[in-house]
């Protein structure tokens, strides 16, 4: 910390002000900060200043320009008259969400797609599909993830997971598809009975008529979608998006001609994989030879 840090004045009523960051920043919060930053620089104010105006720490201000933190009926009054009553801190502060637990914050905006989505594609090579995972499976991924969740965080993954498998149920209309590669069905974890309570849950997700599941065997070889996983919807507005993720990130596609190559690639591997029928029975060879 610098002597500048150290020595810096408060105003009295932030004296008694708590430090509260959002375990889980949304994508609102992130927006409002941007929105409040530019803005007090438009005035020419430092943040120091600003802080002044406000009633806030200097500490504070960033927080919530960096979008760590909810800011304050206050702090969007007092900011309102220090950036000349604009109205757009009132009007944007209306649209202020938290984070949402469970979801890592590069999902969220593909979460909300797939709640209105009229069909969902997934391809998918490093383990069994989320909406597809028993509890048991996915709480040993997220249990072997780095750095360790800690038991809170993790109660809020399993619950998150959990619910989103419900459409599949709940949504008897909307075709999903899946398409796996066989090795994340045989990917061993925990004992034998566990291996055959996952094997059991895919099976019963995927039996009604608008769950298709499809997989790659291992003797298929090389395939139009080796790049990685994917994700594809069209929403009822009939735009098409998709969605690929690595490591601590996700992507977002909404560029019509990368969307439309990702669905050439994803019916191109349909052809090449298993038909429902033998992916079924594939399932309960592997269950059989627990």
């Amino acid at each position: 910390m610098t002597h500048g840090d150290m020595s810096e004045s408060r105003e009295p009523e932030a004296a008694c002000e708590t430090e509260v960051r959002e375990p889980d920043p949304s994508d609102s919060l992130r927006t409002f900060g941007a929105v409040v930053q530019a803005l007090r620089e438009h005035a020419g104010l430092s943040r120091a200043e600003f802080a002044t105006r406000v009633q806030f720490s200097k500490h504070t201000v960033e927080s919530v320009e960096l979008g760590r933190r909810m800011p304050d009926e206050s702090f969007v009054e007092l900011g309102e008259e220090a950036t000349g009553n604009t109205g757009a801190l009132r009007k944007s502060s209306r649209h202020l969400t938290r984070g949402e637990a469970g979801l890592a914050a590069w999902f969220r905006r593909w979460a909300r797609l797939e709640q209105v989505a009229l069909s969902l594609c997934t391809y998918e090579c490093r383990l069994v599909p989320g909406l597809l995972q028993s509890p048991g499976y996915a709480r040993a991924v997220f249990e072997g993830t780095v750095p360790v969740a800690p038991d809170e965080q993790l109660e809020d993954f399993m619950a998150r997971r959990m619910e989103r498998q419900r459409m599949l149920f709940e949504r008897p209309t909307t075709p999903f598809s899946f398409i796996a590669e066989e090795h994340v069905f045989r990917r061993r974890f925990g004992d034998a009975e566990q291996m055959r309570e996952m094997l059991d849950h895919v099976l019963e997700l995927t039996a009604p008529r608008n769950v298709t599941l499809q997989i790659v065997p291992m003797e298929a070889g090389l395939h139009a979608c080796l790049d990685g996983p994917v994700r594809l919807l069209e929403t009822p507005k009939g735009q098409r998006f998709a969605y690929s993720e690595g490591q601590q990130n996700g992507r977002l596609i909404s560029d019509a001609k990368e969307v439309s190559l990702l669905y050439q690639r994803y019916d191109t591997l349909r052809s090449q994989a298993l038909n429902a029928k033998d992916s079924r029975g594939l399932l309960e060879r592997l269950r059989g030879e627990l």
